[in-house]
């Protein structure tokens, strides 16, 4: 499964229904800011505001950025991706990984020259003048969060094109690199609104950049991207501003819960120290995390194995974070797991909990 989230096949192939799956795989926050009853009486007969006013205003009002810096939204970060890279064509793209698929995908489309930089060494590696820099922070799949500054100077100097991947950063309290835009109008902010407010189907991300910027990306992107139903549940929901501490509270209660049943399990040589909303954990003895996935399927309970994620294998797993009831039930499973399995928790418990966080 190359992306997580994909309910349906998993449902298709162990014969339940999508609704009862338990999903680990998608990192989307358990809780929502606003109900959907808030969208009963949103008109459907007009046209949305092409412009999409109203929403840039509550994003602004959400995420402050400064007067030089302009806003373009998307269909969800994944289309903002897509169209952000297609509008800058670059010929050299180094990717910070791991990360996210969807940036070596469509650099393969617009045939550029890749440069893989290994998070997990020292980061200072050369990077080629005039590239296209892409790194996501808080990292993913194993949700290190990162002081930028040094990196940007270093970007900087090499005259790179920068695009910085914030998706995760609303649940952490670190500030974002917003204000840098004004001094490096070359840099680029990603954004998306569905991970932190726990609504992947309503689709929205956005993009920060300098004003002229914006402007020139703005020239390729179609009128009424956004759905007005889209745009009146996030309005609702950027609106209540007591959900953001809450649910950062809650979510690391939760993170804490999730380590404390990987580590119980023993079926784990290392726990990332993951400050986002799901963990990465490698299976002990180069595990097969596809075996993992079909002991777990009696529970119904979906996996992401980030086999995918360049530099990563099939022992990596990443674990989002749940409510208290789904952790307590991949807790119970993974010990039925670990108990069929004698001699893993002595092997894993050496090591458990290293995750080194290298800078």
């Amino acid at each position: 499964m190359n992306h997580g989230g994909n309910i349906y096949q998993f449902a298709r192939r162990i014969g339940c229904l999508p609704e009862q799956v338990l999903d680990f795989s998608a990192n989307i926050n358990p809780q929502q800011a606003v109900d959907l009853s808030c969208l009963q009486k949103v008109p459907l007969g007009p046209y949305a505001d092409p412009d999409y006013s109203g929403l840039k205003q509550a994003i602004r009002q959400r995420y402050p950025y400064p007067s030089g810096v302009d806003i373009e939204v998307f269909n969800g970060a994944s289309a903002a991706i897509f169209a952000l890279l297609r509008n800058l064509q670059p010929k050299h793209l180094a990717l910070y990984a791991p990360l996210y698929g969807e940036y070596a995908h469509i650099a393969e489309e617009l045939d550029c020259t890749l440069h893989y930089i290994d998070r997990f060494s020292p980061l200072m590696a050369d990077i080629p003048e005039r590239s296209t820099v892409i790194f996501v922070n808080p990292s993913t799949p194993d949700g290190q969060l990162y002081d930028l500054q040094a990196l940007l100077a270093t970007w900087q100097a090499a005259t790179c094109t920068i695009i910085i991947d914030e998706s995760f950063l609303d649940f952490c309290t670190a500030d974002s690199v917003v204000e840098q835009i004004t001094r490096y109008d070359k840099l680029y902010l990603i954004k998306s609104l569905s991970k932190f407010y726990g609504c992947a189907g309503i689709r929205i991300g956005f993009i920060l950049a300098a004003t002229a910027a914006i402007t020139e990306l703005r020239r390729f992107e179609p009128a009424w991207k956004l759905s007005s139903l889209d745009i009146a549940y996030m309005q609702q929901a950027l609106a209540n501003t007591g959900f953001i501490e809450q649910s950062r509270q809650q979510t690391g209660h939760l993170r804490g819960l999730l380590h404390q049943a990987l580590h119980d399990s023993g079926l784990f040589d290392t726990i990332y120290p993951g400050q986002a909303n799901f963990l990465l954990a490698r299976l002990a003895n180069q595990g097969d995390g596809y075996q993992l996935q079909a002991q777990l399927e009696a529970s119904r309970i979906l996996i992401r194995i980030c086999d995918n994620f360049e530099g990563l294998d099939k022992s990596h797993l990443r674990f989002a974070v749940k409510n208290e009831q789904a952790i307590a039930r991949l807790a119970d499973s993974l010990q039925v797991i670990e108990e069929a399995m004698p001699t893993s928790r002595l092997t894993a418990n050496r090591n458990l909990g290293v995750g080194t966080e290298k800078k």
